[in-house]
């Protein structure tokens, strides 16, 4: 039984890397079709090649990260390589947590140590290369040790009280840790710009002037009451523009990057602020949260069972059941139901990217928000031709030439 489970974490990896190599592949080829009428116009041809250097740069550095990791991944499982490192840190304490905590943080800090130069070339190599880098080395080792802190404090604070949660009621520990989750969940929905946001950014209340008046009336003819308006500046670390809507309740703000101010006129951003109302008043929020509650209930059911499993520690050079290791197995053996649901929400969030989109056209700023749209996407040098398979699986929301069909329907 062993054997079996250690097989299929490995055919799981196997799959896993081999369907995200062949995606990229067909999207790499699929970028090179003309452009869509509707979207001619956006790239003159000097800026076309250089998107589609671009495009094909970030795939050739993609397969090699990917390539790295699957191979680190393989030697690690194939010579019982976290069992090894199990055995290392269970002399070192006597208490579970404080073994697991090590366990996972010499895991983080090997990753870290791996995947740095990678990120280093992705932002100082392509990223200046094509114009987009804006960070700076301090800003990029500062924003390093702040992740650091942010890890150590919330993401090993969260580990050491599920699994303390784990070991004070095993029976019930998929219902306790699952509400202590959510209830951190839901807070950090609320609070995550006022307290995560401020180690890296700052974030600014929009001046009064023209587009804060725009904003308000806009707000205040859809009947949406928006007092916090926020610009934060991205430009810090890239030239790429990007606005979002957080928080719930009285808590709710919209968030615009400076560079997106600069880069549309005042009637695009009202659109763009349009499209994230839409979502607000189609309660797209609320409807994930509702659909992520009862999954993650299902993910700690089943964890609860998998925890107790001396033959998945086994499979991976254990000798017994512990926190660390079966969680680690856990994680391979769940994931194609996890990809499963990425699908179901990808398509749920395509809809609603539609129906946002609806919501601006129905306000009148259809056009001005296709013209944004295009903006952003040629300031960002997107791929206007994505395969329709990678689209499908990695795709959050439609492609460009989709949301403007729809748009000029």
């Amino acid at each position: 039984m062993v054997q079996t489970v250690f097989v299929l974490i490995i055919v799981i990896l196997v799959i896993d890397f081999s369907l995200g190599r062949i995606l990229s592949y067909l999207n790499s080829r699929s970028a090179k079709k003309p452009i869509p009428t509707l979207l001619a116009g956006i790239y003159n041809e000097e800026k076309y090649k250089k998107q589609q250097s671009y495009l094909q740069a970030n795939a050739r550095f993609g397969n090699l990260t990917s390539g790295v990791s699957f191979l680190i991944l393989i030697l690690l499982y194939g010579f019982g390589g976290f069992g090894w490192l199990d055995r290392v840190v269970g002399v070192w304490s006597s208490n579970p947590i404080i073994v697991s905590l090590i366990f996972f943080g010499i895991l983080f800090i090997a990753n870290d140590i791996i995947s740095t130069p990678f990120a280093v070339y992705d932002t100082f190599v392509i990223e200046e290369r094509f114009g987009f880098n804006k960070t700076t080395p301090r800003t990029f080792v500062l924003d390093k040790l702040k992740g650091y802190l942010l890890t150590l404090i919330i993401g090993g604070g969260i580990l050491a009280l599920i699994m303390w949660i784990y070991l004070l009621n095993p029976e019930y520990f998929w219902l306790i840790a699952w509400a202590a989750v959510s209830a951190f969940g839901l807070f950090m929905s609320m609070f995550y710009s006022e307290l995560i946001v401020p180690f890296f950014n700052k974030q600014t209340p929009l001046e009064p002037g023209e587009l804060r008046d725009a904003i308000e009336k806009f707000s205040t003819k859809a009947d949406f009451n928006l007092k916090n308006i926020f610009v934060i500046d991205g430009s810090k670390r890239s030239t790429k523009s990007n606005a979002y809507f957080t928080g719930i309740g009285k808590k709710k703000r919209i968030v615009l990057y400076d560079t997106l101010i600069n880069e549309l006129t005042t009637n695009e951003i009202i659109s763009v602020l349009a499209h994230e109302i839409g979502h607000n008043k189609f309660k797209h929020n609320l409807k994930n949260i509702s659909i992520s509650l009862p999954y993650n209930l299902l993910i700690f059911y089943l964890l609860g069972i998998f925890l107790k499993s001396d033959i998945l520690a086994q499979a991976l050079g254990g000798t017994e059941a512990n926190f660390h290791l079966n969680l680690l197995a856990f994680g391979i053996l769940y994931s194609p139901i996890s990809i499963l649901l990425g699908l179901f929400m990808n398509v749920l969030s395509r809809k609603f990217e539609y129906q946002a989109d609806n919501y601006v056209k129905t306000s009148g700023l259809g056009e001005e928000l296709i013209s944004s749209l295009k903006k952003i996407s040629s300031q960002a040098l997107s791929n206007l031709t994505p395969h329709p398979a990678f689209v499908f699986v990695n795709y959050s929301h439609p492609t460009l030439l989709q949301r403007v069909e729809k748009l000029t329907d």
